[in-house]
């Protein structure tokens, strides 16, 4: 069946389907993994966006019900070069376009990914329509503009977990699987953790560097998080513009000083805003897991995996300090603050899918709460 991808500002591009048939609208951002692209998919941070894979194979070895990072897919659309309709792996359960057409997500292969991607980087992330019904571009662009942006709106909402949950699941293991972790264990840890739209692999280190995670959802009180006695506070990766989270902001704000917090990605950003400092919009994003970061006291050369689309301006926090630099657009990519026992990134050190060059950060957790609950 045909289809067809179009930009806001009439660059378009015709192809084939697979997946869904139907339309979806969403700001089109490019993704520079080589795999993954099932974690990818099921990752909340991409409520509310198309995704356009760089690399130009997808789908070749299947999908696995084991490795999804969520409950569901959460993207509005998927975009990919060449499409596999014959995968071949032993883990593999379904092709990736059954999982999308069960899904009802409109997915296009068969275009020039390149020329999108360029164009992406030459003008910027923008709105973006895929359909397989409709064809006529002027047609095309005024439903794109009938669309709400990302600015402002609030996709937490839309992705965070109805009520509280505990995860006792570990890492996986080629001939057990999943490892599920005992919680009589001695010298552990209990976190709560907030679920802006939190990946599972996330939960998998915490469990693994000691752990008892219970999962609440974004709108929890901070006087709740505080009478559950947690040993820490987790504030998760999520979809969006953090200044459009404000409920989040506020509780973040009242558990400085009072435990010990760490934050990734969405996390880190509305940490640095509970902080007293400001956001603001990236180009095109950092999406991918091949970014390279400059951890800044041991001079450390990290590659990272990333999806963002907003930043934290460090210089705009009076009592934070950078910890992390992205090396291809000097952008934040950690802090930690001067007093209080608080530190955050901006990529996602679980790395699903992604390099393992950050984990050392979960055993930093640790320590802090450790450091905390002795002193």
């Amino acid at each position: 069946m045909n289809a067809i991808i179009c930009l806001e500002d009439g660059r378009h591009f015709a192809g084939k389907s697979f997946g869904a048939e139907g339309e979806a609208v969403g700001e089109v951002v490019f993704n520079t993994s080589m795999m993954g692209y099932q974690e990818i998919l099921t990752d909340p941070s991409y409520q509310g966006q198309i995704v356009l894979m760089t690399y130009p194979l997808i789908g070749n070895y299947g999908i696995n019900y084991e490795d999804v990072e969520s409950r569901r897919i959460f993207l509005s659309g998927f975009i990919v070069k060449e499409y596999c309709f014959y995968p071949s792996n032993f883990r593999s359960e379904t092709s990736l376009g059954e999982f999308l057409k069960k899904a009802d997500i409109v997915g296009i292969e068969g275009i020039d990914t390149r020329a999108l991607t360029r164009h992406i980087r030459d003008k910027g992330a923008q709105q973006g329509i895929i359909s397989t019904l409709d064809f006529d571009v002027e047609s095309l662009i005024k439903k794109i503009k009938k669309s709400p942006g990302l600015i402002g709106r609030d996709f937490v909402k839309e992705v965070t977990t109805n009520s509280p949950y505990s995860w006792n699941e570990g890492g996986w293991d080629l001939e057990k699987g999943y490892r599920k972790n005992s919680t009589k264990k001695p010298q552990r840890y209990k976190v709560v953790a907030y679920d802006f739209g939190i990946k599972h692999n996330i939960l998998r280190m915490l469990v693994d560097s000691g752990c008892d995670v219970e999962v609440v959802p974004a709108n929890t009180r901070a006087e709740d998080v505080l009478a559950r006695n947690p040993d820490g506070v987790f504030l998760s990766n999520g979809p969006g513009d953090p200044e459009a989270v404000s409920y989040a902001i506020n509780s973040t704000k009242r558990l400085l000083g009072k435990k010990p917090i760490f934050g990734i990605c969405l996390g880190h950003q509305i940490l640095g805003l509970a902080l007293g400092g400001k956001t603001y919009k990236l180009k095109f994003g950092h999406h991918g897991a091949n970014h390279p970061v400059k951890e800044l006291s041991s001079g450390r050369i990290e590659i990272t995996a990333q999806n963002h689309g907003f930043a934290v301006d460090v210089d705009s926090i009076s009592d934070a300090y950078l910890t992390h630099v992205n090396l291809n657009d000097q952008t934040v990519e950690g802090m930690a603050h001067k007093n209080l026992p608080v530190f955050s990134v901006q990529y996602h050190p679980e790395a699903s899918p992604g390099p393992h060059d950050s984990r050392y950060l979960f055993k930093r957790f640790v320590d802090l709460m450790e450091k905390y609950r002795n002193s």
